[in-house]
């Protein structure tokens, strides 16, 4: 039996009602989102987004994925930082004298300079204005901490410095060539691996 077009796309629209159903639950039944929500683009200025280069939208949307990527690294550094001293001295962790002294002052500088600024402070937590070199050190300092998370100290210090020269084109707004993106690839997994 054949089936006219008109049945074709009532089939098609149904079988996509189903299958969109079934992932709404699976969503909600292990508390996931696939990300079927999203329109690219709708989060964007319409008045002035549209106004840049065709070819400058397309390399951000390019490097928007390593930013992701870096954002995450860097705040789940932090927060393993934070959780991991925290578990050590309290919760003044902080001024407990496991920070270095230089870290420590910069962070001051930086939290009096946001103040000066009249703008909102970017957070409330003295570790969320240490750079991503800053919290290499912290882990090297706290090693004795440290060393039952990580496999091996060398090789911590290697990988942070790769991650931070990494760092360097996707926080300036500079594109990755294709070496570098396998570069943070392969700088991603040393660092999982290294808490394996």
């Amino acid at each position: 039996m054949s089936r006219s077009p008109e049945d074709l796309i009532k089939i098609f629209g149904m079988t996509n009602q189903i299958i969109e159903s079934d992932l709404d639950r699976i969503e909600r039944e292990f508390k996931i989102d696939l990300g079927r929500h999203q329109t690219q683009g709708e989060d964007r200025d319409p008045q002035y987004y549209p106004q840049f280069e065709e070819a400058i939208r397309i390399e951000a949307s390019r490097m928007r994925e390593h930013y992701e990527v870096f954002y995450c690294l860097e705040k789940s550094i932090r927060s393993l930082i934070a959780e991991t001293l925290r578990a050590e001295v309290g919760t003044k962790w902080w001024n407990s004298g496991r920070i270095p002294p230089n870290i420590h002052e910069e962070v001051v500088k930086r939290i009096k300079r946001d103040i000066d600024s009249g703008t909102t402070l970017r957070s409330s937590e003295e570790i969320d204005f240490t750079n991503f070199g800053e919290l290499g050190e912290i882990i090297k300092t706290n090693w004795d901490l440290f060393g039952s998370i990580f496999n091996s100290k060398s090789a911590i210090e290697k990988i942070m410095a790769n991650l931070n020269t990494l760092r360097g084109p996707i926080a300036h707004c500079s594109p990755l060539v294709e070496d570098e993106v396998l570069r943070l690839q392969l700088s991603l997994k040393d660092w999982f691996r290294q808490m394996e």
